[in-house]
């Protein structure tokens, strides 16, 4: 028996018909694939598994596995990181198949296994009763293969009409995977470089040059000290982890209690906690304190690779900044501006000078007196402000 061309009619002709017309407001690839196996079951097709296998080139992943299963209304979304091309589980596996360019991966899992299999993972699937297994690639533009699977437990496998079914879905499945995939990569990417905040404003239509908003915040400005001097002393591989290490110490509080890192800058960054938030100054400074507390542990690592210990300054201040697009016709950068951020990296450059790590203006300090215990250390003067300005230390 010959299995159908592709333009001639199958099982899942009404599927491929929802996949083109009827997920155009669906917004999520996983939500998709689970209703397409769903549907692909209701049309007779002996589904048990299938997964999708998509490169999504976050900066921690890889890419995502998406896996669905006889009864289930919701794909379950595994993450796959950089790493396991180096790992047995991928090894010799259906996707490193692919990735190597196979266009089609069939095993009849009914076949003894004495015989030998070419993956463990064929061993677990007719372990779980599933007699045949087939994978294909999803091709997208520039070149770029993903990669869906189907197995059934229907004994003697998928038969020629299920397999016609089966691929006739590829070409529109590689459409609507794309889209939603490329959505996802760029609002990572926005992510990734503006924060979370901006790429939403971004995706949205903020993208005109002069365009923003005036945004009461907190705003905390982090450098580090005597940067010049390690990046000449030290092997490049070796500044370059310290700078990771040191921006992970940093980063990781500011975002778990709600800030909003805008930029490195070099050996620095910039963030800000919207006043919105009614807890965003407290949450800057136990932010702070979390931060404080991975640098003696980062310190602590260095010393034991006889690395010098590193030290840095952060400068707080509270007041209007205007959020939006600064730059070029060409090139533009979505950030903050204003005296408000002027005064906190004035502050910043003050704690080497007074020898504190954290030095907050008097308008912040008010905010948060008395949740926690500052020092005050008078009034100075602040480069570009006309008037001395009051300041406190925190040490927590």
């Amino acid at each position: 028996m010959n299995a159908p061309t592709n333009n001639a009619p199958t099982l899942s002709d009404g599927v491929v018909d929802w996949l083109t017309n009827g997920t155009r407001d669906e917004r999520f690839i996983d939500n998709i694939f689970a209703q397409m196996c769903i549907r692909l079951q209701q049309v007779g097709i002996p589904l048990k598994r299938s997964t999708l296998h998509v490169l999504i080139h976050h900066p921690q992943w890889l890419g995502a596995r998406f896996m669905w299963s006889d009864g289930m209304r919701e794909a379950e979304i595994a993450r796959v990181d950089y790493d396991v091309r180096e790992r047995s589980e991928y090894i010799g596996s259906p996707a490193n198949e692919m990735q190597d360019g196979a266009t089609e991966v069939r095993e009849n899992l009914e076949r003894d296994p004495a015989l030998g299999r070419k993956h463990a993972l064929y061993d677990e699937m007719r372990e779980r009763g599933l007699t045949d297994y087939v994978a294909w690639p999803l091709y997208h533009t520039l070149g770029k293969r993903h990669l869906i699977t189907f197995a059934t437990d229907r004994p003697g496998g998928f038969d020629h009409a299920h397999i016609a079914a089966l691929k006739k879905l590829l070409p529109v499945l590689s459409l609507v995977s794309e889209i939603r995939i490329k959505n996802r990569l760029a609002r990572t990417l926005l992510e990734t470089y503006v924060g979370s905040h901006a790429g939403e404003l971004i995706l949205a239509g903020a993208t005109r040059r002069g365009t923003g908003t005036t945004v009461r915040a907190a705003i905390m400005i982090c450098d580090l000290r005597d940067f010049t001097k390690i990046s000449d002393n030290w092997p490049r591989d070796d500044v370059i982890d310290l700078l990771n290490d040191y921006f992970d110490a940093m980063s990781e509080p500011i975002a778990r209690h709600g800030g909003e890192i805008l930029k490195f800058i070099g050996d620095g960054l910039l963030a800000i906690f919207p006043l919105q938030e009614p807890n965003a100054c407290t949450n800057l400074l136990h932010a702070v304190t979390e931060a404080r507390q991975a640098m003696v542990a980062l310190n602590e690592r260095n010393n034991a690779t006889s690395r010098a210990p590193l030290n840095y300054g952060i400068g707080v201040h509270v007041g209007d900044v205007m959020y939006g697009n600064i730059g070029s016709t060409s090139r533009l950068d979505f950030t903050v501006i204003g005296p408000a951020v002027n005064m906190a990296s004035r502050l910043e450059a003050l704690t080497k000078q007074l020898g504190r790590t954290v030095l907050l203006s008097r308008d912040f300090a008010e905010l948060v007196q008395p949740k926690f215990e500052l020092e005050h250390v008078g009034k100075h003067e602040v480069r570009g402000f006309s008037d001395p300005i009051e300041l406190f230390a925190y040490h927590g």
